[in-house]
């Protein structure tokens, strides 16, 4: 038996906010129990990442399948904030502002490994969240009747 359209669509739908809604309680967790301090560029991340949570929750309740509408643009600047920061944190682009820098909060501090050492890249793991936000609601938009 195969599944509805719109029942598939709404579990891509769930998905979709349980990665926002993991992702910014996550953040909300390495900040405020394990102390540590969102840079510039973590922050305008955030500024992203906290409503798309909030207005997957409403479109899940809701079914709101034209939900990318809104979603996708926001989850798109936010994937490119995120990108500009990966490619900063590996030094691929040279530094305009100093996001990770040594007299506040960084990304690349000693203190942003898991594990015993292995290096945290939250700006990467940002990235992969927005980008899977964003094709889980394109394929949400495919199947969906326009």
């Amino acid at each position: 038996m195969m599944a509805k359209p719109a029942s598939t669509s709404w579990i891509l739908l769930l998905l979709a906010w349980l990665l926002a809604m993991v992702s910014s309680l996550a953040v909300l967790f390495i900040g405020e129990v394990m102390g540590q301090a969102p840079c510039v560029l973590c922050w305008f991340q955030r500024a992203f990442m906290f409503p798309l949570a909030v207005i997957l929750a409403v479109a899940c309740y809701r079914s709101d399948f034209a939900v990318w509408r809104y979603a996708v643009p926001l989850a798109g600047i936010g994937a490119l904030l995120a990108l500009d920061h990966t490619l900063l944190y590996a030094g691929l682009i040279p530094q305009r502002i100093q996001p990770c820098s040594a007299t506040g909060p960084s990304c690349s501090g000693a203190d942003m490994t898991i594990f015993g050492g292995v290096p945290l890249p939250l700006p990467l793991l940002a990235l992969v969240v927005f980008v899977l936000i964003i094709t889980l609601l394109l394929i949400i938009r495919r199947r969906s009747p326009q």
